[in-house]
């Protein structure tokens, strides 16, 4: 019995694996294929046209009974049953895997879907709730001078090997601005490769120093145990254990189903978009500030058809010798009573939940949250189980290199800090690593290393170098603003404004009219932008509008010389003067009266001066000679000078009123031009005149 324990508890604690995978390496963006293992939706808008892993493998040793020093591993006269620090518990534990990635690919169908296929080998481990004191006790032999008892309770051991041949299907979810989600599946068929598991329910063992004595009459000590052993293998574990072979039979389908959300803030910074409206971003970087991923892993079982499970009621009592020669599990059906005999349970595969969150610090600098759950109950019989684990991986990211530095909690193990790198096509790293170098308690310590042939994702060229992608670029060899999608704009006209700021793109115009040619609306040969009246025609001289005539009088305003006052085209637009109009002009002004001998006009002449003056404003332009005239009476000389005077008064009185200076003359003609005699009263008042007459 001894044996058995020591060598299950040693096989479980010295060669299994942690549960998780590639830590560390996984985080990276350029994992490729790999990280389809841990979530499905990985593969599509991934920096990869394809990507070929030749040979990947991950292991691990770790348990939370044995704590050793790294430098003694490497002791040949070390041994871990007698020379590690054990810490012992009521209920330690062990489990893990080791996980072989083969030959695989990965690769986009389009810029929505991709497909990864891959074979992957993974052999699991589990051990429960064994009370470390027990294993203490059988490891030292006991201490076989007194009695003791161990009340040992539930525990639970499982092993399983299986290989997978793994399809897996992603795709685009949404592409909308700042939110991207895509999601994947990934079905698998399972090739059973070996399964042992073991439970023991209510376990006691009470051993009694003196209960036995031998028909030597030599007296040993007796062993009394009681409870259930349940323990079950795959037909290939059956006979010769050192000759394994494949089950026949033994297979099964699993599932995993992952989704992944990403927040793209600076969507439009990487976004562009052709003439056809089709938007386009480079596929060689990426997008996202946070990215945050969900998915379940190995849903599902196999079955293995011809496998045996047996139980057993191992309520006995054995003497110390027999107790301790047990050597193989099939000597128990010659010490304890077999209840049941079936064929054996199906081996569940260990499926977790994985929640991972990536903060994209400045595109090199990242830094990942990622925690693994396991979905499979501890304490049920046949089922593989991962360690839950909480991992902190800061890391420098680029497309040939990579480099990380995972921190980790591990269920059962503890705290692990590991570090890890990519170059190119090789991978290789430790999750632990760092914790195994610097602690004199190792708990736990893992590698992993593979080999692949990547296929980047290119960098989107620009052959004109003006900053817009061949891929949207309308002319990839010519230089041109994003506006026009890269071409340069024409000049259709050759007007030198280009079409798209010209109004008239197929018309050679003016860069004043925004590119059109000025237009002359009325055809008057004046273009609209010199033309005052652009709807009408009109000669050079008067801004493109027609002459007017305000007055109505058929002479244009241009040519009449009283534009506002109707008058005859003989008389320049102006109204004539008639010889009617002249004449009483001329009977007002003989009625004009000065003081005896004076030039001073008399007060009551003024409303005939009143009356000259509004029928001198009715002919505005005509101009007027005011005459003075005297009788014979006097002097010549005297008689000249007054009439002088006379004519200038009244030509100061209407000027005084209104009338135009220019208009105006005053001559005195004495007594030189009478119009009576001057020989009678009668004439002589008749020559004692003024006269207003019209100057032509």
């Amino acid at each position: 019995m001894r044996k058995i324990l020591s060598i299950a508890l040693l096989l479980l604690c010295v060669i299994s694996a942690k549960s998780q995978s590639y830590i560390g390496f996984l985080t990276d963006n350029y994992s490729g294929v790999n990280s389809v293992i841990n979530n499905p939706a990985n593969s599509v808008d991934s920096r990869f046209k394809v990507d070929i892993n030749l040979l990947g493998a991950s292991s691990f040793i770790g348990n939370d009974y044995y704590g050793v020093k790294f430098n003694d591993i490497f002791d040949n006269k070390y041994e871990i049953e007698k020379d590690a620090k054990t810490f012992p518990k009521n209920k330690n534990n062990a489990l893990g895997n080791t996980d072989i990635l083969g030959p695989s690919i990965m690769f986009n169908i389009n810029k929505k879907n991709a497909i990864a296929i891959y074979t992957r080998a993974r052999a699991f481990y589990r051990l429960n709730s064994i009370n470390g004191q027990t294993y203490e006790n059988i490891i030292n032999d006991f201490n076989l001078k007194q009695d003791f008892i161990v009340n040992e309770g539930d525990v639970f051991a499982s092993a399983h090997a299986w290989a997978e041949l793994g399809v897996s299907y992603s795709r685009v979810i949404i592409n909308k601005k700042q939110h991207f989600i895509k999601g994947g599946i990934t079905l698998k068929y399972l090739q059973g490769l070996g399964n042992a598991y073991a439970t023991g329910k209510n376990l006691t063992i009470d051993y009694d120093a003196d209960g036995t004595e031998l028909p030597s009459n030599v007296r040993v000590g007796s062993v009394q145990t009681t409870g259930e052993v349940t323990y079950g293998y795959s037909e290939n574990l059956e006979g010769n254990k050192d000759d394994i072979k494949v089950v026949n039979g033994a297979t099964g389908i699993g599932a995993d189903l992952g989704f992944i959300y990403e927040w793209r803030p600076k969507y439009s910074e990487y976004t562009s978009v052709d003439s056809k409206g089709v938007a386009y971003s480079p596929k060689d970087i990426n997008k996202y500030k946070i990215k945050l991923g969900v998915s379940i892993t190995d849903i599902g079982s196999i079955s293995y058809d011809n496998g045996t499970e047996k139980r057993y009621d191992i309520t006995n009592t054995l003497d110390q010798n027999t107790f301790q020669n047990i050597d193989d599990l099939d000597d128990l059906d010659l010490l304890y009573r077999v209840i049941d005999r079936e064929n054996s349970n199906k081996a569940v595969l260990p499926t977790a939940l994985h929640v991972n969150t990536d903060w994209n610090i400045n595109q090199k600098f990242y830094l990942n949250l990622n925690t693994d759950l396991s979905l499979t109950a501890k304490n049920k019989i046949n089922r593989s189980k991962i360690a839950n684990t909480l991992s902190l991986t800061p890391r420098f990211e680029t497309k040939w290199f990579s480099f990380y530095s995972p921190l980790s909690i591990i269920q059962h193990t503890g705290f692990q800090w590991g570090a890890g790198l990519r170059v190119g096509p090789l991978y290789i790293g430790s999750g632990s690593i760092v914790s195994v170098l610097i602690n004199n308690e190792i708990k736990g310590a893992d590698v992993y290393a593979g080999l692949k042939i990547p296929v980047y994702q290119s960098r989107p060229k620009d052959k004109d170098e003006d900053g817009i992608l061949d891929k949207v670029d309308e002319c990839p060899e010519i230089k041109g603003p994003e506006e026009n999608f890269g071409c340069p704009w024409p000049d259709t006209d050759g007007d030198t404004i280009l079409d798209k700021d010209d109004q008239c793109p197929e018309e050679a115009g003016e860069v004043e009219n925004k590119g059109c040619p000025w237009p002359d609306t009325d055809g008057d040969t004046i273009l609209d932008k010199d033309d005052d009246c652009p709807q009408i025609a009109g000669p050079i001289e008067n801004k493109g509008c027609p002459w007017p005539d305000t007055d109505g009088d058929s002479v244009l305003d241009k040519d009449d010389n009283c534009p506002n006052i109707v008058g005859t085209v003989a008389n320049n637009g102006c109204p004539e003067v008639t010889a009617e109009v002249q004449k009483t002009l001329n009977e007002y002004a003989k009625t004009i009266l000065f003081d005896s001998g004076k030039s001073s006009i008399k007060k009551e002449s003024n409303q005939v001066l009143k009356d000259i003056i509004n029928i001198l404003n009715e002919y505005s332009t005509a101009k007027f000679t005011v005459e003075g005239h005297t009788d014979s009476a006097g002097s010549n000389k005297l008689n000249q000078r007054l009439s002088d005077s006379r004519a200038n008064s009244v030509k100061n009185y209407l000027i005084e009123n209104g009338i135009d200076q220019f208009r105006l003359s005053a001559i005195g003609y004495g007594e030189d031009r009478p119009i009576a005699s001057n020989k009678t009263r009668k004439g002589r008042a008749q020559n004692r005149r003024v006269e207003i007459n019209l100057v032509n």
